[in-house]
């Protein structure tokens, strides 16, 4: 990869560059620019996404590096106060009355605290920038493939995302997907299913719920799930903080930079923990990775259906406590904000093993560890990281590698003339929605035996 990438294409030597390229190394996790020039990942987006005279903004290093520090200050604020806002915020804005379980001067308390007015107003009622027509497209092309939905969620969003410390880290302290790795994982997937869940879609009428009017309707299960992810989010930044997360112990090493000596977080080395930056990671990782993947498994996603994709997905993450101005603003800005974030993570693959291996020896663990057929589904899984995020991060997660790992790309064609089948004739795409459907709700056997929404 090209050495003067934070160059200007016009001043390649410009010094105030230079004095940057020292500037946003100011947390410990921030490494050079440089220091990943060989990671696939990186020269395959910077490849095949990137104009070929993409250098990496200043500007746009500057904003990232700046979100380190920056956490959810309206969640922070009631937690602060011992708030948790859940249960009132859905109640108040649904014309429920509070439940009487609650203290009647919390409530007062609530009704006049700037930072419950504020989540109110933003839970409310949509944005003015949400176009529910442009979501619902998205929602329908995301909800499609449902194989490939679960496929990409772990062996791509997921795994990859353990590769880099400041991701993964949060993850180990809470015990998150180590300890509880099916139901973490599911509790994901669950959630996503909520955000793409629109008005043709089968999970309403299947299990007799109000069918929902729009994406992401008011009081629908997507917008109840952004408001209880977004109160985990705040307790578990909250606790980290204070270093009462000691998951890690015994797991991954001691070392300093984890923790201050009081056991509290490091921010000076990681940022605030689940912080602005890292949560528009995330937002891509749901979006635009899973989305990449479809299109590499042989998905025909169109311009259209891309642009709903991100737009489904900026909805909820502004209602996951994500600065809007922070977002991306198309599929271009976006795999340039993933390149420049990914170009200054700090790698740390013995960090993330454990949580690669607690998530890859899933299908043994349900099938029993002499299963055939679970040993061939976690190499089928391995494979899928291995081919459409790279060897070198396969090789540092500690996955096995199969000779016929591109045997996944196998679907390429069967999905691509299946999609184009589908796009052509109005009875082949009644059929695929219809075993679409089938398929959807066989694979959510897990959320039918243990949330009620599902069930």
């Amino acid at each position: 990869m090209d050495k003067k990438i934070i160059n200007t294409a016009s001043t390649p030597t410009d010094k105030p560059d230079l004095q940057l390229s020292n500037a946003y190394q100011r947390h410990g996790r921030t490494t050079d620019i440089n220091d990943h020039s060989d990671l696939q990942v990186l020269k395959r987006i910077k490849r095949y996404l990137l104009p070929k005279d993409f250098t990496i903004s200043p500007a746009l290093l500057d904003e990232i590096v700046a979100g380190y520090d920056i956490g959810d200050p309206l969640a922070d604020a009631l937690a602060a106060q011992n708030i948790k806002f859940v249960k009132p915020l859905q109640q108040t804005i649904l014309g429920n009355r509070l439940s009487n379980n609650l203290n009647n001067s919390l409530n007062n308390d609530l009704i006049t605290n700037p930072s419950f007015s504020a989540l109110t107003e933003q839970f409310s009622s949509h944005p003015d920038w949400f176009d529910p027509k442009l979501a619902q497209i998205g929602a329908v092309a995301y909800r499609r493939y449902p194989l490939m939905l679960i496929w990409l969620l772990r062996n791509v969003a997921l795994m990859a995302g353990y590769s880099i410390p400041a991701l993964s880290l949060p993850l180990i302290q809470t015990g998150a997907l180590m300890h509880d790795a099916l139901p973490r994982l599911m509790r994901t997937y669950a959630y996503i299913l909520a955000v793409s869940e629109h008005p043709s879609s089968d999970t309403s009428t299947r299990n007799q719920h109000k069918p929902i009017d729009q994406v992401l309707a008011i009081g629908s299960e997507g917008w109840r799930q952004s408001i209880q992810v977004r109160q985990i989010h705040t307790l578990v930044r909250q606790k980290l903080l204070k270093g009462k997360g000691n998951a890690a112990t015994g797991v991954i090493p001691n070392a300093e930079q984890h923790h201050n000596s009081d056991g509290s977080w490091n921010t000076d080395y990681w940022g605030i923990p689940i912080n602005q930056t890292d949560m528009i990671a995330t937002h891509l990782q749901f979006s635009l990775l899973i989305m990449r993947g479809l299109r590499l498994l042989g998905a025909r996603i169109s311009t259209e259906e891309a642009e709903g994709i991100l737009h489904l997905w900026n909805l909820a993450s502004y209602w996951m406590g994500v600065d809007l101005d922070r977002l991306p603003k198309d599929e271009a800005a976006c795999w340039e904000w993933l390149y420049t974030y990914l170009s200054v993570q700090q790698l740390d693959f013995k960090m993330g093993q454990p949580l690669a291996k607690a998530l890859h020896d899933l299908p043994r663990q349900l099938m029993g560890e002499d299963n055939r057929r679970g040993r061939f589904v976690e190499m089928v899984n391995a494979s899928v990281t291995r081919t459409l995020v790279g060897d070198d991060i396969g090789d540092g997660l500690d996955l096995p590698k199969s000779k016929i790992r591109f045997g996944v790309l196998s679907s390429v064609p069967i999905l691509f003339a299946l999609d184009t089948a589908r796009q052509r004739n109005a009875s082949v795409a009644h059929k695929l929605e219809a075993f679409r459907a089938k398929r959807q709700d066989n694979m959510n056997w897990w959320l039918k035996k243990n949330d009620d929404y599902y069930k």
